[in-house]
This record gives C-alpha cells, structure tokens and sequence, in this order.
C-alpha cells in the first residue's frame, strides 16, 4: 500500500515538473540543460550563480522560474555603490516610541535575484554571507530568520572586467551549483527571431501564472531528501571530492561542503529524471557544475589552458564507477 502511494506522489511530482518546463520553454527557447539544473538547484534547497555573457536570458530565467513559484520574490541589482545595509536592511529611530524599528531590506523574501552580483565590491558581496549558509540576518545583535523556501539566483558576466569585483572563494562556496548559460544553436536562434518577428507566441512575464505553492515546494523538497542512495555511491562521491584535493592541477580542491552538495543535486536531479534512487549518471552529471566553481587551478594548468570545468570532467573520468 505504501509503495503504490509513494508512485502516485511521484506521478503527481512528475506533472507538475513537466507544466513547470512547459511554462518556462513558452517564454525562453532552448536552454533545457540550464533549466534541469535550476530545477535541481531548487528542490536540493541550494543557491544558483548563473553565468553567461549578455543577452542569453540569465535574468529573464530566473525572474520567470520565481514567478511560477507562488512566493516572496526580490530582486536587486547590485552596483559599485551598493552598501550592505541595502541590501540586508536598516535601523531607523522611531520618534513616536522612542525605540529604533528594523525596516528590512530586499534580501527577506523566499527568492531573491541577485542581479550582476560582481558589479558590487567585496563589503556588500559578504553581507550574503549568513544568509546563504545560515538563512538568517544578524543586525545590531537581533537575529532575523528567513522563511522557508529560501533560495538565491546570481547572475555574472564571465567576460566583462571593468567596474566588476571577483567573488571571494567563501561566497562561491555557498552557491550549490554554477550553471554556465550558453548561446543558443542557429535553429533555437531561428525560432527566437520567428517568436520576436511575428510577436504573437511572445509570452509575457505579467502574464505567467504560478503553478508551484510554497508548501508543495516544500512538500517536492521533502521528496528529494527521501531519495534512495546506496553506499557505494555515496563512497563514490566521496572518491571524486577526494580527487580534487590530490591532483596536481588543482591548487585548492573542493570541501566536504562540496560531497554534501554533490549528494544533495544527485538526489534531486533523479527525482527530476522520475526515479527515487540515485544512479551513477546522477552524479556524473551534476558533479562539473557542483565542483567547478569550488575549485582553484595552480598557475601552471591555467597557463596549459585547462578550465575548471575541463580538470573537475578529467577527475570524474578517473574514478572508477560502481558496478
């Protein structure tokens, strides 16, 4: 009896998964792999830091995935000039009672979009340090906590220098996941202009309607975490995350932050994929966007033109799978 109502909770995970996708491939063509890794993002209870050069929808993405979730959204864009107490809040003396009040600031929402997040420098960047690890604000010794879900999408430039700040290894510790937005192929390109020309099949963003609540979120969450894994894979894990910090190429490897994160995205990435158990594909498949941005190259691979994500692929290829 348990199992048959464990399938039908499945199955209704599964469509809404796919009115999810549906939405957002209505809005934004392509960028499937993108969107899997947001979705996977999400119900591990992670922090996103997309990356892609102007113009490839990074922030139309993630505006329209918190609108199809039926919660506090914030979004602010971060500047050169921007203090911490914009975005954490403030402390304002209220002369009517003679007490100071604490007006919050736009990070106290369940999705915040933090936009351009290396246009700010390193003072207001780790002003998000507690609230992504701890999900609460420490002002003027009160502790504020946030709400359940509370997720943060970043978005950067990769090639744009001027005016931008590089994040501290600490904050990109705290990012689950970085998903690299890529351009889309000449057929995706085609059909965006065909939409733009003809004006008809563009959708809205005030248009979009939630589909997910806050407790079925919640609800899709708890699904996630109750994913089946079998020891092996978990020691397998542990094998890829020990790799980083052995290797030559890599001057600073990944954390047991990173094992655990890399468990969490496994399980959530085979509930997307309509499995309660965890595969060796699972983790292959999340491991480069879970360790990339964790990892430090020595001078002399950067100087041989390898890339995070190239050395975090030839680590995984090293370890044996389990049988």
């Amino acid at each position: 009896m348990e199992e048959n109502e464990a399938r039908t909770d499945l199955t209704l995970f599964n469509e809404k998964v796919k009115e999810l996708k549906a939405s957002i491939a209505s809005v934004i063509v392509g960028q499937e792999r993108t969107v899997d890794l947001l979705l996977t993002t999400i119900l591990a209870n992670g922090h996103a830091l997309i990356e892609g050069v102007p113009g490839v929808a990074k922030t139309l993405l993630a505006k329209l995935t918190a609108r199809l979730i039926e919660s506090d959204f914030s979004r602010i864009q971060f500047t050169p000039d921007l203090m911490p107490s914009d975005v954490l809040g403030t402390t304002v003396f209220n002369m009517k009672t003679n007490d100071f009040d604490f007006h919050r600031g736009p990070v106290f929402a369940n999705l915040v979009l933090v936009d351009e997040i290396n246009r700010a420098p390193a003072k207001t960047q780790s002003a998000l340090f507690e609230v992504m690890e701890e999900r609460q604000v420490s002002i003027d010794g009160s502790t504020y906590p946030m709400g359940d879900p509370y997720i943060i999408f970043a978005t950067q430039n990769p090639v744009e220098q001027e005016g931008t700040y590089k994040l501290p290894e600490a904050q990109l510790d705290r990012f689950l996941m970085k998903i690299t937005m890529d351009y889309p192929s000449l057929e995706e390109e085609i059909h965006i202009l065909e939409r733009h020309h003809s004006n008809v099949s563009l959708v809205k963003l005030n248009e979009i309607r939630p589909i997910l609540t806050c407790s079925e979120l919640l609800a899709m969450k708890k699904q996630a975490e109750e994913v089946f894994v079998e020891h092996s894979l978990l020691q397998y894990i542990a094998l890829i995350v020990q790799q980083t910090r052995t290797s030559k190429a890599v001057y600073l490897g990944a954390s047991p932050r990173a094992s655990v994160a890399l468990l969490q995205a496994a399980k959530a990435y085979a509930l997307l994929q309509e499995r309660d158990f965890v595969t060796p594909e699972d983790i292959k498949f999340v491991a480069p966007y879970v360790l990339q941005h964790r990892l430090i190259l020595t001078a002399e691979a950067e100087m041989e033109g390898y890339s995070a994500v190239k050395v975090t692929q030839r680590l995984i290829d090293k370890v044996e799978v389990p049988k």
